[in-house]
């Protein structure tokens, strides 16, 4: 996927309700089986919109993805799809979820897209099986190093005009000097809780759609689809996320007390 942005480059634009990666090529069926497709229903006053989003199974029963997917003004309603390929049709391997609780990081902001993370609570959880598996995370003391080689996959945006892609796209992407960014950002762009990549011909990148979706180096997921500048595909933000793994372990034993016997979120 290609990640295309609309706006200039002096600002962000996040990549939610978009669609497809730029430059990528399909990927071989239930290869990535720990992607998720995130269906964004959002009520208000005004006409309902449908955004979509990219996320990513990091246990059976949490998905993790971008927190502007989900930070809407007005009713939101979530619904994570695992074990797909072709997003348009009814696989027997998808697990269709509707979601009713998620984190948002408390120091997020919408602005900037600092701190752009969301944990989303999956009940019931995901059966684990050979269309549906978890990717690990790294621990806070790692760091992707500059040149590594990742992939993000997704069904985002193909090009700058549209549409989304039915199934599953990705492109390879190599982790770049923060200097890439800072310059491009500016005080935006922060190296602590955030990655700068890009691909070395400027031709492939995540873009609409594609947001929240994984960056997948070693064998980890790393990164999460974030932003880039309006008028290039080029440099695109991950957010980082080894900054937030105390916060990501956090909330996931909260997910395991909710579900003790008498707890306020039990059922």
């Amino acid at each position: 996927m290609l990640l295309l942005l609309l706006i200039s480059s002096a600002f962000v634009l996040p990549w939610a309700g978009a669609g497809r990666i730029i430059g990528g090529k399909e990927v071989k069926r239930h290869s990535r089986p720990y992607m998720a497709f995130l269906e964004i229903q959002v009520s208000n006053q005004s006409v309902p919109k449908t955004y979509n989003c990219g996320g990513f199974l990091i246990r059976p029963d949490a998905v993790l993805s971008a927190a502007h997917c989900v930070a809407k003004e007005g009713r939101v309603r979530v619904t994570v799809t695992l074990g797909a390929h072709n997003v348009r049709v009814r696989e027997r391997s998808q697990q269709r979820i509707h979601v009713r609780d998620w984190v948002i990081h408390p120091k997020y902001s919408p602005g900037d897209l600092k701190n752009d993370i969301v944990l989303l609570k999956l009940k019931p959880r995901a059966r684990i099986n050979e269309n549906v598996k978890f990717i690990s995370i790294p621990s806070s003391r790692e760091r992707v190093r500059e040149g590594t080689k990742c992939k993000v996959a997704g069904w985002g945006w193909t090009s700058v005009e549209g549409p989304s892609s039915n199934v599953m796209m990705e492109v390879e992407q190599e982790v770049q000097t923060e200097d890439i960014c800072q310059q491009q950002f500016k005080c935006k762009y922060q190296p602590q809780s955030m990655i700068c990549v890009a691909d070395e011909d400027s031709e492939k990148a995540p873009f609409h759609g594609d947001s929240g979706g994984p960056l997948v180096c070693n064998r980890k997921a790393h990164g999460i689809v974030s932003y880039g500048p309006q008028r290039s595909i080029l440099p695109a933000v991950f957010t980082r996320i080894s900054y937030f793994e105390p916060w990501i372990r956090k909330e996931l034993r909260k997910f395991a007390l909710q579900e003790l016997p008498g707890s306020p979120s039990s059922d």
